[in-house]
């Protein structure tokens, strides 16, 4: 029987770590962008230029 009250009482600390991260990302304002995530994958990446070249030089 205790172990039950003690899983209980771990259940409740995990929750409240839960619930008190995402207060702490709502308020730091981590939900603010509602547009950009609809859109990025409408959006092109600029071009690098990290890769080698494929042109030949002879």
């Amino acid at each position: 029987m205790s172990v039950i009250l003690i899983m209980i009482v771990g259940s409740f600390i995990v929750a409240a770590g839960f619930l008190a991260a995402f207060l702490w990302s709502v308020r730091s304002g981590q939900y603010e962008d509602k547009y950009t995530p609809s859109v990025r994958i409408l959006l092109d990446d600029a071009p690098t230029n990290n890769g080698p070249s494929h042109q030949s030089s002879n």
